[in-house]
């Protein structure tokens, strides 16, 4: 089996085990949960995408890993995980911490639309070794993030019932 194909198939494999999982144990949680704390749920673990930065750490990933996509990948992550710290830190203000729910999300999901971009036209899939010990990145992680951003614009847009105050 070609480089290409493990690659690709191992990051089908990721969405797979991700949606299986996340239907099963994630999704019916966090549905049943308040917005605001679904919300912060997610922007939690979106605020370990300051990890990202070890695309540019020496040592790490091959000095052949193309800069163009190692660079863009690396500051994208860390500008989402800033995003979502800032939103959880602004949790007690409601108003500001949608403004952060919204910019991860926003900033998150193109990062993540634009790396699988430049990974395509850097030819990524075929030279996937060079991605050293961040291999697991893309395909174990990433299908989670895009996972969670998707719903979080889901639960952002869905219709709240209307409480009707108890007597």
């Amino acid at each position: 089996m070609t480089t290409q194909f493990l690659f690709q198939l191992h990051l089908v494999l990721g969405y797979v085990a991700w949606l299986l999982c996340f239907g099963a144990y994630i999704w019916p949680k966090l549905k049943s949960m308040d917005p605001f704390d679904a919300q912060r749920a997610i922007a939690t673990l979106h605020s370990f995408r300051f990890f990202g930065l070890v695309f540019i750490l020496p040592g790490v990933v091959s000095p052949e890993l193309p800069a163009s996509f190692a660079a863009f990948a690396a500051w994208g992550d860390f500008a989402t995980g800033v995003l979502a710290i800032l939103a959880l830190l602004t949790a007690r203000v409601r108003a500001v911490f949608w403004l952060f729910v919204v910019a991860f999300n926003v900033a998150g999901t193109t990062d993540l639309l634009l790396d699988y971009y430049h990974a395509v036209q850097v030819g990524l899939p075929a030279h996937a070794g060079e991605l050293g010990a961040t291999y697991a990145i893309p395909v174990i992680y990433v299908p989670l993030l895009m996972i969670t951003h998707v719903t979080a614009f889901y639960l952002l847009l869905r219709p709240q019932p209307s409480r009707v105050p108890s007597y």
